[in-house]
């Protein structure tokens, strides 16, 4: 009775220091990995993402060896315990457990890290509603930051089928389209230089041109007239900066700026209004 009680309290101490063990070796990689990640990307400018999940799939290893060897400690899950350490049960175990679902998370997430689709730090837009910056990918979510600082989640498994628009793919340069409407007795010649200029003496303006594009007198900003509508013409400018938080800016600045010339040089924008009538049931009477 006494040797009982003491082989189990033997093993309840063995297993319960295997779990402290397993979380401060867990806790202590994810701290040093975190550091020379950080370390990595202020140095050498690399791409943190491939980094980053390796930490977390490595972490969950080691979970799972730590609870492996705890098993092993107890009579009734020694043979669970040598399945999670030998790797024969782990698919099991995990299918047994997890759901379908979980599982495609995983694995969307390996062939996301390993294609790179859109990496940490990537501007994405995907299913045309949710714009964003990837702050981490993980085993089963991608977490996005938009522009008002709330987290989009989205798991593995629906962000891969996705047709997704990465402006950092291979660059961070951007164009911003410029259409303004004017009105049909405008000087549209007059107009279009109006637009050039404001947009070439903008700081954020990008010269797009080539050398060869330079050497043959192409110019720095295109304009043209895209449509004619019932009350306006419509003209067309492509401006481009460098990121696109410094295109929106741009953008921005230059409606204002665009707008403020129109109206010291004399070139109307057209607008929408209405005539309200008001009829007088007195005076129909009389």
């Amino acid at each position: 009775m006494i040797k009982s009680i003491f082989t189990d309290f033997r093993t309840l101490l063995i297993v319960g220091i295997i779990f402290v063990a397993t979380i401060i070796i867990a806790f202590t990689f994810k701290h040093l990995s975190e550091k020379y990640i950080k370390k990595l990307v202020l140095t050498k400018h690399i791409d943190p993402t491939s980094y980053v999940f390796a930490k977390k799939v490595i972490t969950a290893i080691i979970y799972i060896i730590g609870i492996s060897f705890a098993l092993v400690q107890i009579p009734e899950m020694k043979i669970v315990g040598h399945s999670l350490l030998a790797g024969a049960g782990i698919l099991s175990l995990v299918a047994g457990l997890a759901s379908q679902q979980a599982l495609s998370n995983i694995m969307s997430g390996f062939l996301i890290v390993m294609f790179k689709p859109f990496k940490i730090n990537d501007r994405i837009t995907f299913n045309q509603t949710y714009t964003g910056i990837v702050e981490e990918i993980n085993l089963r979510q991608v977490v996005l930051r938009d522009f008002e600082n709330n987290r989009v989640i989205v798991p593995n498994s629906v962000i891969s089928t996705q047709v997704i628009v990465n402006a950092n793919l291979t660059e961070t340069k951007v164009c911003k389209m410029i259409e303004i409407g004017v009105g049909y007795d405008s000087d549209l010649g007059k107009a279009l230089k109006i637009i050039e200029e404001e947009i070439i003496k903008h700081p954020l303006h990008l010269d797009n041109r080539t050398a060869e594009d330079i050497q043959n007198n192409v110019p720095e900003v295109t304009s043209r007239v895209v449509a004619l509508g019932n009350s306006s013409v419509t003209l067309k400018a492509w401006a481009y900066s460098d990121t696109a938080s410094n295109g929106f800016v741009m953008y921005c600045d230059l409606l204002r700026s665009i707008k403020e010339r129109f109206d010291e040089e004399g070139i109307e924008i057209p607008y929408s209004y209405q005539n309200v009538i008001i009829k007088n049931p007195e005076q129909n009477n009389k």
